[in-house]
């Protein structure tokens, strides 16, 4: 069982910034994929952001790409979403989730999945507001 816990969420103008961060239980946090997940009023929760165990690698949702950075610190049991230049548009709900299969290869190349069906486990949320 791993439990998640989302936090840094808040009110914020455009143009500002957030770092969210996830505390997660368990001894193999380093062996988990960890992915950001939104869901915001009306819309069903979107894929924002994912970062591999081992070498990190890392893939984005195109609407965030080179706005968000994820990262994780293995020592800590914490992955991170720091979101620059924030826009109305990314008001949400921001869910943290954990992978805990293991890593899978295609064609020598990690991959990370952006479906929510392949994480395991959610956090309760935290609110981003952005206001214009």
């Amino acid at each position: 069982q791993v439990q998640l816990v989302e936090s840094g969420g808040g009110l914020v103008q455009a143009g500002d910034s957030l770092r969210l961060s996830c505390a997660a239980s368990g001894r193999t946090f380093s062996l988990y994929t960890m992915g950001w997940f939104r869901q915001a009023p009306g819309n069903e929760r979107e894929f924002v952001a994912a970062i591999s165990r081992g070498d990190g690698s890392t893939v984005y949702s195109d609407s965030v790409k080179g706005r968000f950075t994820i990262s994780r610190d293995n020592a800590n049991n914490t992955v991170f979403l720091q979101m620059n230049s924030l826009e109305p548009e990314d008001t949400a709900v921001y869910y943290c989730a954990a992978d805990v299969h293991g890593v899978v290869y295609i064609h020598g190349v990690v991959y990370i999945p952006t479906r929510q069906s392949a994480y395991d486990y959610w956090g309760p949320g935290t609110q981003v507001t952005v206001s214009s």
